[in-house]
């Protein structure tokens, strides 16, 4: 039986292949069966089955149920309201938008807008929006987001 001579070159290449497979066939051993496993955790901060995170969109739903939705969209994220007037201050109107920016559950996956107008003469005209309402609505939505995060944990 002959031999084949292989130069240098040929060698340290024969060498890096056996030893990549070897890396590889190892790295495949290492998915077997482990049944010790972490289980999946379900609240997880990026639970989404929808384009942004499942318990921020439910929170924001929820708190702007009070007025009339005019777009949902939760694979881009945008909930739109229509003009709402409390009953018990008919002179007024709100309009907001919420928009979830993430899939992850942070405050700065959540951003609030908010307009609103007041009657005068017959007609509305825009009127300034303080800015704390805005950071309230924000803090309402956080808060039933991390309280669906935790009901799903237990």
């Amino acid at each position: 039986m002959s031999k084949i001579a292989l130069t240098p070159s040929q060698n340290l290449t024969r060498g890096a292949r056996v030893l990549t497979g070897c890396v590889a066939i190892a790295a495949l051993a290492a998915c077997g069966g482990n049944k010790d496993r972490p289980r999946a955790d379900l609240a997880a901060s990026q639970v989404t089955t929808i384009g942004v995170n499942s318990y921020l969109w439910r929170a924001a739903l929820e708190a702007v149920s009070f007025a009339p939705l005019l777009q949902a969209d939760s694979n881009g994220g945008v909930i739109v309201t229509d003009w709402y007037a409390n009953p018990s201050n008919p002179g007024e109107r709100v309009k907001m938008t919420v928009t979830i920016l993430d899939q992850d559950l942070r405050a700065d996956a959540l951003r609030v807008a908010a307009s609103r107008q007041v009657a005068q003469g017959g007609g509305w005209v825009d009127a300034p929006v303080q800015a704390a309402t805005v950071q309230k609505l924000e803090d309402i939505i956080l808060t039933k987001a991390r309280d669906l995060r935790r009901k799903a944990i237990s």
